[in-house]
């Protein structure tokens, strides 16, 4: 899987988005729900993006204990 997974999420996390923004009820914490409905949901997205990135390209590589010694000569 390349990096199109990611743009594929972020447009399902921008629909989820969009549904919560429209089917909040009317009334004086409206705001307060949309903020914190649009909040989760992009910090939801960015903290799997980051782990999903991170296992893509992983910036440590693991180093093989198993190897022989290289001799100088």
């Amino acid at each position: 899987m390349g990096g199109g997974l990611i743009f594929l999420i972020l447009l399902v996390a921008i629909g989820a988005a969009a549904g919560g923004w429209f089917a909040t009820p009317k009334g004086d914490n409206q705001v307060t729900i949309r903020t914190s409905l649009l909040l989760a949901i992009s910090c939801c997205w960015l903290m799997w993006a980051i782990a999903y990135l991170a296992q893509l390209h992983p910036l440590i590589k693991p180093i093989r204990s198993n190897l022989r010694p290289v001799e100088d000569f």
